[in-house]
Formats: structure tokens, sequence, C-alpha cells
């Protein structure tokens, strides 16, 4: 086994490509890079990267056995990090099947290639091996605004074919720890925001929409809830489970920052107003238009993250106040960037937004 060398799957997506930036910059280990290379992760993404010698990019498909099971044997990582899956919720309400196959295949496709590289490991390398499983908070369902907020025991009562598939993900890195003694972990955050994310997505759908004056759409009355998490805190979390969780343990990620869609939307309108006041379409609150609820819109999710807090020290240091300004300065200065993935990358202008 390789203790310089992590492989990455999804890398090119928004959160994997922060992870990636964050290891390449903060430790010496080498990113084996996997990405397919679908609508949410594209070069534009990593080509930050393209200097850096310990970034090794492959196109490919979690689903791909031989594949993973050439490139496990080649490096001989030391840890998996698994972000490949299918996310946008309106997606897999459209066309389920892409997510099953994912989400669920593609995650058993990379447990058995795991599996069988692990078990060929010395003794003392399967004790320091790790496989990082990264879900999300939507596999518990929803809450009332009255409920205490999801920990690790919550029970899943997933309600989207995308949050159901990312539950079976779950499942199957849980039994694999159970049954085999494969040292998984798995991590369940909030929503995360930040630069680099796909605009379909609430927040850069938004930033993007108001910068060319248009609609701002809201779904229902605007009042679902999120705890919204800044990408780089999230990323901080998931480097220090890999380095410091017990396996066979799941970790809660929030960010401590509960907020309905309507006040988020009209707070990026006043980040917008403040940086951008010449702009023909201040104030951008005018752009605002409710829009259709999508079916089975989960109305609040919240996390408690006093697990990973206290076993192993993490909390947010970015508040929504000021992650949001960092995050909408961000699409100010990188507005090449979206014009390329939104030109080459985005298949289908959709009214409705991910929340």
């Amino acid at each position: 086994m390789n203790k310089d060398y992590i492989l990455v799957t999804g890398g090119a997506g928004f959160i994997g490509s922060n992870f990636v930036a964050q290891i390449l910059s903060s430790r010496r280990s080498t990113v084996i890079n996997l990405d397919k290379l679908t609508y949410a992760g594209n070069l534009a993404t990593i080509e930050q990267f393209a200097t850096n010698d310990r970034h090794i990019f492959i196109q490919g498909d979690i689903g791909d056995r031989q594949l993973i099971d050439n490139l496990l044997d080649k490096y001989q990582p030391q840890a998996i990090v698994n972000f490949a899956a299918e996310t946008h919720v309106d997606r897999s309400i459209d066309g389920p099947a892409s997510f099953i196959e994912t989400n669920i295949n593609g995650t058993f496709n990379l447990l058995e290639s795991t599996r069988q590289y692990w078990r060929r490991l010395t003794d003392d390398a399967q004790k320091q091996f790790r496989f990082l499983h990264i879900s999300t908070d939507e596999v518990f369902g929803s809450l009332t605004a009255q409920e205490p907020a999801f920990t690790e025991l919550t029970p899943y009562t997933p309600n989207s074919p995308y949050s159901a598939s990312k539950a079976s993900s779950d499942h199957l890195v849980r039994a694999y720890f159970h049954t085999y003694g494969l040292p998984t972990l798995i991590t369940n955050c909030s929503n995360n925001y930040g630069p680099y994310q796909f605009p379909e997505k609430l927040i850069p759908l938004m930033i993007l929409n108001a910068f060319a004056g248009k609609p701002l759409p809201v779904y229902g009355d605007g009042q679902n809830v999120r705890d919204w998490l800044y990408v780089e805190d999230h990323c901080h979390a998931i480097a220090l489970v890999l380095e410091k969780g017990a396996p066979g343990e799941t970790y809660n990620v929030g960010g401590n920052a509960e907020r309905d869609n309507l006040w988020l939307v009209n707070e990026l309108c006043a980040i917008l107003d403040e940086l951008l006041p010449t702009s023909p379409h201040c104030p951008h609150q005018q752009l605002i238009q409710f829009v259709q609820d999508r079916p089975g819109h989960d109305r609040r999710y919240a996390i408690d993250f006093t697990k990973i807090q206290q076993q192993l020290g993490w909390e947010p240091k970015e508040n929504i106040n000021s992650g949001l300004r960092r995050t909408v300065q961000w699409y100010i200065d990188n507005q090449a960037w979206c014009q390329t993935v939104t030109t080459n990358k985005y298949q289908q202008q959709r009214l409705g937004v991910e929340a």
C-alpha cells in the first residue's frame, strides 16, 4: 500500500474538487482523481491542478470494474474517498435510472473492487486503510419545524429517488464494514455552497440569474428550511474523519445555519446590491418569482453535528453571512468559469431549483 496516494472519485465535481484542492495544499499526498465528467463534473473545474504533479486525473466511471481494479493495483492507495454520485433531486424525479446506476450499482462495484484489493494487503496495511463514503442529510427525510435535528441515530426515511439511492449506498457501505471488516466511514452533510458549484443548485443559479436580470425562481412559499454548510468547512471535516474517524462510524457534518429559501434568496440579493451597485437589475429582489413546488419537496433539514464536534474537534468556521459573501464574490470574479460550464455543460434551463 502506498501511504502517499489517495483515490478520490468524483473529484471534478463541486465538493470533490474543493476537497482535492485542500488535500494538495495541506499535505504531501498524491491524489488519483477519477471522474466520469458528466454535466456536473468538468475539466474547467480541475484546470487549477493542471501543473501539480501530485494530481493524476483519470476520466472514468466507478461502475467500470476493470478500471477500478487496475487503478487500485497500479497506485495501491491508502484511502478511497467516494464523492461520485448523481445528486440533483429534480433530475432524479425526471429520470431516476441514472441515480440507481451510479449511486447504488456504482457504489457496490467500488466496494467490491476495494474489498478484493484490501484483502491482499498486509495486516498492518489493512488496519491503516480507509474507505470514506460521502453522503447527505436527505437520507433522513423531512423534519417539522419543532422536531430536533438529525443525529447519526435518526432512522432513514428518504423521500426522493435521489435520497433513496444515497440511503441504499450508505447501507451497502455499512454492510461491508460489518460483514467483511472493510474499514469504512460515512459522512452525512447538509446543503453545501461555495466555489465551483454547478449552476442548477439554488445559490449559484440565483447569483447567475441575477447577473443576467433573469427571474429568481423560488419553489412554493419559499419556507423550506435547509442547514447551509460552506464547502471548505465540509472538506476540513472530511479530512479530519479520514485521519481520525473510527472505522464503521458515521459522522454528521452541518453548518449550524438553518435558513428558509426565501431568506437565503433575499440575502443573496442584498449582497449583490452591495457588491454590484451599478447593476441595471438593482434592487435584485425585484427579480424573485414564486414557482410551483416540486413533488415530494422536503420541508426542513437540520443537522446535529455534536458527535464530530465532541469526538474529533470539528466545527464550522464560516458563518452563513460571511460564507454567502465569499461565494457571491467568487462567482463575480469567476464569470469565465460560469460561462464555460453553462455553455458547454448546462443541459437544460429549469424553472425550479435544487434546495
